[in-house]
């Protein structure tokens, strides 16, 4: 069976969880590139953020402002989180249309049983077919979106910690 007369079979919620897999994996690469590229400049936008502070509070020892740089620095990350909610949401709601998607091809098998008997069972394992398929594909999309982001949240909780490393030395004048 070819992908495309399989992702026909599961009907219009395989062709919507194919969509949201297109636009998840886009999130998820263009979240890692971003995230590869701030590591790269960790040093230098932790400089930055610091020369920020400095400015700010016109002080050469910034340790006694210390719960302001830790919410600077959680500001700075939470930019880098743009897209991580719909990500989530992917993962989260990928299996759900899996089984809906199930939950419609079971009540298809069983309403051609009830019009028809068991006479054609070719009808009755389209609807079978139906089921299966959706939960393949709703499984299949949610996995890889579940991975990718508890591993890019780890990232992140890694980078907010590799700032305030960064930071400390700058934030004591020294």
């Amino acid at each position: 069976m070819r992908i495309f007369d399989f992702i026909n079979a599961g009907g219009s919620i395989t062709w919507i969880l194919v969509a949201m897999n297109i636009i998840g994996l886009s999130l998820i690469l263009w979240r890692f590139f971003i995230l590869k590229d701030f590591k790269k400049r960790l040093d230098a936008e932790a400089k930055l953020l610091t020369l920020e502070l400095f400015n700010q509070f016109s002080t050469k020892n910034l340790i006694t402002h210390l719960d302001l740089v830790k919410d600077s620095i959680s500001r700075r990350v939470h930019e880098l989180e743009v897209g991580m909610t719909s990500i989530k949401v992917i993962a989260t709601t990928a299996p759900l249309l899996g089984l809906l998607g199930t939950v419609v091809g079971i009540y298809e098998a069983f309403q051609v049983i009830s019009a028809k008997g068991l006479t054609d069972p070719g009808q009755f394992a389209s609807g079978i077919s139906y089921a299966l398929i959706t939960t393949i594909v709703g499984l299949i999309v949610a996995i890889p979106h579940y991975i990718a982001h508890n591993y890019l949240t780890g990232e992140l909780d890694s980078l907010e910690i590799n700032m305030e490393k960064h930071m400390a030395p700058m934030l004591k004048g020294e």
